[in-house]
């Protein structure tokens, strides 16, 4: 199968990405694998150095075959990494590089066994292996999995006076770490903590927290578990499943059905996939792949799998370690041997790359072609070869080896033995240990240290990867991982290069639940992931403006929530206003009333000579009359925005103005019943009368009333009381009357007032007399008793504005009965009938009245 790869490469800058450069195409035609299921073809390289000139065409007769095996594509990269290091001056001057080659066929651990001591006897390092004159002693260098290589290891090392370095350029794996148990053995590759960080980063972006995961069950999957898991926790991410495959092909043939259902049937649309290459890991994927199982994987290029089929929704992200790019490569293999690996040749390599620079319009020509069509369309364009993570690691291997030949050599020289057929020995049983310690620059830029312990975290590109037409699998490199940017700027991803590779921005998503929007909260049940919750409608009166918030934020006192409970409205400002319809009545009620008194004090004044103003003593009925007029306006302070002064004056005024009015009143009674008294012997009643006694009435009421609202003032003095509770969505601000106790009492005073002027006004309405008030005061102080008497239970069951416009009506209501039954009969005569506003007619009501008695 043809695969098409092409990859962004990234222009890095400390601390900051730029962007995107042009693009690397590539495509290769992929062997086929593990067909027996337990037999996977590996390589063995022996590396030798040689105290001679080693020229190009030394490595030409390796490569006399078209044969495109692994064996012989590694060799290529090992022969252009070993002359690259024989043509530079400065490292190993006067020795040469050279290796020798084994392919082993990794099957049963006996076949292997046999197979590992038939072909190392042709290489000489048996145990009666010595290091040649012309030749130090040599290092291993495979790319087997961890088993075999630790069964090659052994062997290598069966020696009773030899050291073997053994370097590997496959996988890292944990067990090949081991420096108690093997100590000349070095892994190339480093291992993948980072990763897991890269990986979480990658989730994070595309607000994933559900996930499933597909490891081996091996040491080196059960530390990428730990890894992952630890990252996963400290983001908010969840498994949704762990598979463990079994590495045995016959257990996990047994369990295949279990680990297909468990993923089938799983909610995650996001699964991670690690493993080796030849893994029953890889069987897996491409059965499930097979069965039509449709999920966005995530993978490792180590794993080395391809989507069946291309799907704008799902597909495959694959992560591999970043490194320098190494240029010179195919004109290298060309020179080695032209008519073996021309164009055509060199296309049927598994990592063959070419510069391109390909319009949108072009690639949909190619999607049209054949697989057949699209390999000459694409052998058209020049191309370049690049390595792969095993040929990157081949390459570093063979600057290790030479950098530690380098330095035992000549910087340590004169610690040296002198003789001449003990150097080579000498070499060749200490250079195990420098191989541990080593690190260099290698001649693209890239850190190298052998030590695992103080290796630098890898950087990772991440690539795209989709079926192309027929056959054709395409891949594109569409970011990079950097763990040494700061948290949050790790990940650098090209939004457009997804597009273009997908064909679509859609992402599927994969949480566990659905996220709570503005307006809900979530909460877990018991036994709930932590990336599983339910929803629940914030209580009355929260909200939440964000998703997923465990807690609803109360609004303030000020504001309450809309509808949707994600923002806090400001709540209105409720108080009678001079705008409200009711408070512009009542204030015009207030100022009419007040008029109407003023007119009647005009008419008063006006006919102050008439018997019948001066017959209701002039003095008291002024006072009234002006008692009134300011009791009318009284409820102007009630109207408004209340603060303080006013709530102080409303209780104040109302209580003092009220009080000269029923006080003025209980005088005019007093007053009445005196003067008909005045004709009956007692001097005492005729002493009271002439030193007009009923004028002291006013002040001494007055003087106790105004003593009882200072105290209430002292006590507790009214305030603005808001109250943003009682009606949704408003806020009643009304005045607080203070102490209970002081309002009542304030009332208590006048209705005794009050109930005192009925009963003196009530027992003298039949004494004779032309204009005896005492009716009139009698009905008046009726009006006011059950007009405050129903004030009471409608005043306490009402709030906000309707309360104050209750008591100013229960004001006016008060005032105007007092105005209408003392004043406007009494307005009635001396406007028309102004004939009964005469002596004359007096003395015929005396006579008559008289004459009856």
């Amino acid at each position: 199968m043809f695969t098409l790869i092409l990859s962004f490469l990234f222009l890095n800058i400390p601390f900051q990405v730029t962007g995107f450069i042009y693009p690397t195409c590539s495509w290769r035609i992929k062997q086929n694998k593990d067909k027996s299921g337990n037999e996977r073809i590996g390589c063995f390289f022996l590396i030798q150095a040689v105290q001679k000139p080693v020229e190009k065409e030394y490595f030409s007769h390796f490569f006399n075959t078209q044969k495109h095996t692994e064996i012989h594509k590694y060799s290529l990269v090992l022969a252009f990494s070993m002359i690259e290091v024989n043509r530079n001056p400065d490292l190993l001057p006067n020795m040469s590089l050279v290796f020798s080659f084994r392919e082993i066929i990794c099957g049963w651990e006996s076949e292997f066994s046999t197979f590992i001591e038939v072909n190392l006897d042709d290489y000489g390092v048996l145990p009666n292996y010595t290091c040649k004159d012309d030749s130090l002693c040599g290092v291993a260098l495979t790319g087997l999995n961890w088993a075999p290589t630790l069964l090659l290891y052994t062997i290598l090392n069966n020696f009773k006076s030899q050291q073997f370095p053994h370097l590997t350029y496959g996988h890292f794996h944990p067990v090949l770490s081991d420096h108690e148990n093997f100590p000349y053995l070095y892994q190339m590759a480093s291992d993948d903590t980072s990763l897991a960080l890269a990986l979480v980063s990658f989730i994070i972006h595309f607000s994933w927290n559900w996930i499933g995961l597909a490891i081996s069950d091996n040491d080196q999957g059960t530390q990428f578990l730990s890894y992952l898991k630890r990252g996963m926790e400290k983001n908010a991410v969840c498994f949704a499943f762990v598979s463990m495959i079994p590495v045995n092909m016959h257990l996990y043939m047994s369990r295949a059905e279990v680990y297909y259902s468990q993923i089938m049937t799983s909610s995650a649309n996001v699964v991670i996939i690690y493993g080796d290459t030849g893994s029953t890991l890889a069987v897996s994927f491409r059965m499930w792949e097979s069965l039509g199982l449709q999920r966005l994987w995530i993978t490792t290029t180590q794993l080395d799998v391809t989507p069946s089929m291309k799907d704008n929704l799902y597909g495959l992200f694959a992560f591999g370690h970043h490194h320098g790019v190494i240029s010179g490569f195919k004109n290298f293999v060309q020179t080695l041997n032209p008519v073996t690996y021309s164009n055509e040749n060199l296309a049927k390599l598994e990592w063959m790359h070419f510069n391109c620079e390909v319009s949108a319009s072009k690639w949909k020509t190619l999607k049209n072609f054949s697989s057949n069509h699209s390999l000459e369309w694409l052998m058209e364009h020049t191309f370049e070869m690049t390595f792969t993570e095993g040929s990157y690691n081949i390459y570093n291997a063979v600057y290790t080896v030479a950098h530690v030949l380098h330095e035992m050599t000549f910087q340590k020289f004169h610690n040296l033995p002198n003789a001449k057929g003990k150097v080579e020995n000498y070499v060749c049983n200490k250079l195990g240990a420098p191989l541990r310690k080593i690190h260099f620059t290698n001649p693209v830029g890239d850190r190298v240290n052998m030590n695992q312990e103080d290796k630098l975290q890898e950087e990772y590109d991440i690539f795209y990867i989709w079926n192309f037409p027929q056959g054709l699998a395409f891949t594109v490199k569409i970011g990079l991982f950097s763990p040494y940017f700061r948290n949050g700027q790790q990940l650098h991803l090209s939004e457009d290069m997804i597009e273009w590779a997908r064909g679509s921005t859609q992402m599927p998503t994969s949480v566990c639940s659905a996220d709570c929007g503005p307006g809900f909260r979530k909460f877990r049940k018991k036994e709930m992931s932590a990336c599983c919750f339910d929803c629940s409608p914030c209580p009355e009166n929260e909200i939440s403006n964000e998703t997923n918030l465990e807690m609803c934020v109360p609004c303030p006192e000020d504001k309450y929530a809309n509808t949707g409970q994600n923002d806090c409205i400001p709540k209105a400002l409720i108080f009678l206003s001079y705008e409200d319809h009711l408070g512009m009545a009542l204030s015009l009620m207030a100022l009419g009333f007040s008029a109407f008194t003023a007119l009647v004090l005009g008419i008063f004044v006006k006919h102050h000579s008439t018997p019948i103003v001066k017959a209701n003593n002039r003095t008291l009925t002024y006072i009234l009359l002006l008692s009134l007029i300011f009791c009318f306006l009284c409820p102007l302070l009630f109207i408004g925005h209340p603060d303080s002064v006013t709530c102080i004056l409303q209780q104040i005024t109302f209580g003092v103005l009220f009080t000269v009015a029923i006080s003025t009143v209980l005088a005019k009674t007093i007053t009445v019943i005196l003067a008909f008294k005045v004709t009956a012997p007692q001097r005492m009643m005729k002493y009271f009368l002439l030193s007009g006694v009923s004028t002291y009435i006013i002040p001494i009421c007055t003087l106790i009333q105004v003593i009882v609202c200072a105290v209430c003032l002292g006590v507790s003095p009214p305030s603005v009381d808001i109250d943003a509770q009682s009606e949704h969505g408003h806020i009643i601000i009304v005045c607080n009357k203070g102490s209970v106790t002081c309002f009542y009492s304030v009332l208590g005073y006048l209705a005794c007032l009050t109930f005192v002027s009925f009963t003196l006004a009530f027992l003298s309405r039949n004494l004779p007399g032309a204009f005896n008030e005492a009716k009139s005061i009698t009905f008046s102080m009726l009006v006011v008793c059950s007009v405050w008497v129903t004030f009471l239970p409608v005043y306490h069951s009402t709030k906000g504005k309707i309360m104050v416009a209750v008591e100013i009506i229960s004001i006016l209501a008060s005032s105007s009965g007092m105005l209408v039954c003392i004043f406007i009969p009494k307005c009635y005569i001396i406007l028309f009938r102004p004939e009964k506003n005469s002596l004359k007619m007096i003395r015929e009501k005396s006579s008559s009245h008289t004459h009856i008695s």
